[in-house]
């Protein structure tokens, strides 16, 4: 058991349920209001963390259950069953070892007449996505939110740089004289007549354009440059390849294999966790599941030549 600390107040927690609790929430920070838009961000970048590895797994699998639970909940159980052979199946853990490691799975489905509590290693397997049984989805999270602020933020810069004209109007009938002026301007009339009374005594006109200097305050680009910025150091996280660097005249290579260097640690930790729980399976249950980088269209290269080379597979 552990001390977990909400609000300033201890909660006790076991190993599972602190695991299931850092999974299920974004790290600290500042959230969007929008949660539609964010919710945008994290659907878009799931499915492209989830495009990072080609799996081959049994034909009666549902390949899109697979992946949604295991990238998203950290881990899915196989295991044998009479009505249905072997399967994968969303599951709990449960107990521990020596070393603190769950040792059974609790297997509910609704088409298995009673629940299923198979024992790790001996009558289940596990493929997990990382070493502490967690998921991708606080990963996720945090990047949504911040594309989301982003794209928020690029929304009312616009909205903002819009070009405004003051008119200073004596009285409602001048107002609408003034609405209707602006009106027919806009349409793009060629030549507007407008009562003498719209303009000074002098004979110049009685408003003027309001602006806070938009060029100046117009930042919409610059954030357009952060977003793409954001999605980079994703992709670096989940295994994408990408520059991940301004454009510049003199971008040496040494710089770009650098960052291919970044962006394999991660994933690079997945595919042997992943590897380690398909080994323990395909032995368990005589299947032939692998897992290997997907390529991206062209393909990867090994030649030295093309940036983002990496080996194919793994295991």
């Amino acid at each position: 058991m552990q001390n977990y600390m909400i609000g300033g107040n201890p909660v006790p927690f076991s190993y599972e349920q602190l695991n299931v609790y850092e999974s299920s929430y974004s790290p600290s920070g500042i959230h969007v209001s929008n949660t539609r838009l964010a919710g945008f961000f994290a659907r878009y970048l799931f499915q492209k963390a989830i495009s990072v590895f080609k799996w081959k797994l049994p034909e009666t699998w549902d390949e899109d259950y697979f992946k949604y639970v295991l990238y998203s909940w950290g881990y899915i159980g196989v295991v044998k069953t009479d009505k249905f052979g072997v399967i994968c199946q969303h599951a709990t853990r449960y107990g521990y070892n020596v070393y603190y490691q769950p040792t059974h799975l609790v297997i509910a489905n609704p088409l298995i007449h009673s629940a299923i509590n198979p024992e790790i290693d001996k009558t289940c397997t596990v493929i997990k996505l990382q070493p502490d049984w967690c998921g991708m989805l606080d990963l996720v999270d945090y990047y949504a939110d911040q594309m989301a602020l982003c794209a928020e933020s690029i929304s009312v810069n616009l909205l903002n740089s819009h070009l405004c004209t003051v008119f200073p109007a004596k009285g409602k009938a001048q107002a609408e004289s003034y609405k209707k002026l602006y009106d027919k301007v806009s349409s793009g009339q060629p030549a507007v007549v407008v009562d003498a009374s719209l303009f000074k005594d002098d004979g110049s006109i009685s408003w003027d354009v309001f602006q806070q200097s938009l060029k100046e305050n117009y930042i919409a680009s610059d954030v357009i440059i952060d977003l793409r910025k954001l999605e980079s150091e994703f992709d670096t996280k989940v295994g994408i390849n990408n520059a991940n660097t301004d454009k510049r005249e003199r971008l040496i290579t040494s710089e770009v294999e650098a960052n291919d260097q970044e962006t394999e640690t991660l994933a690079d930790l997945w595919l042997r966790t992943l590897q380690k729980g398909i080994d323990k399976t395909n032995d368990m249950f005589d299947l032939s599941i692998s897992v290997t980088w997907n390529k991206p269209k062209g393909g990867y290269s090994n030649d030295g030549n093309n940036v983002g080379t990496r080996p194919l597979s793994m295991g």
